[in-house]
């Protein structure tokens, strides 16, 4: 006996669950760490919409494990995109010296770009542990005297 597969109507209602959950969590968490509430729910929302939108997190298959794993990585990706934007997002504005009226827009853009520059970030961390460059090395992860086999000007072109 096979279980059904869920719809899109389910998929629709245990995403929006859990991200309905994921709100008191994230306010409860933020607000203690000091961050602004209306900030961060600015980001939760910038994170919700690139997830909607863009993909951002795209579902591994059609099965209930399948949906309930996908939908509590959007979970900790739209927490994790908030509470980038919640630090963020005030630091920014006063280092670009954006207006107070414009830091709620800011938040939904920095909690909906945060997705792909904390991953690109992970990426990164997670190749410099395998044995790449260090952080702040050349791109690519080759040292220099690689480059300067390849033909690169690495290391002044001598080989």
């Amino acid at each position: 006996m096979s279980m059904p597969e869920p719809t899109s109507t389910t998929a629709s209602v245990v995403t929006l669950t859990t991200m309905a959950a994921a709100t008191p969590v994230l306010h409860v968490a933020g607000v203690s760490l000091g961050l602004r509430p209306d900030v961060l729910l600015a980001g939760f929302a910038g994170a919700v919409a690139a997830m909607a939108l863009l993909n951002s997190v795209p579902s591994g298959g059609d099965t209930w494990r399948e949906l309930l794993r996908t939908s509590l990585r959007r979970v900790g990706v739209a927490v994790a995109s908030s509470a980038t934007a919640g630090y963020l997002a005030p630091l920014l504005g006063l280092i670009d010296g954006v207006p107070a009226a414009l830091l709620l827009s800011l938040a939904f853009a920095t909690g909906a770009a945060a997705q792909k520059v904390l991953a690109a970030y992970v990426d990164r961390l997670e190749r410099n542990a395998r044995g790449g460059s260090p952080p702040g090395g050349p791109p690519g992860g080759q040292p220099n005297s690689a480059n300067a086999n390849a033909g690169g000007a690495g290391n002044g072109g001598a080989a």
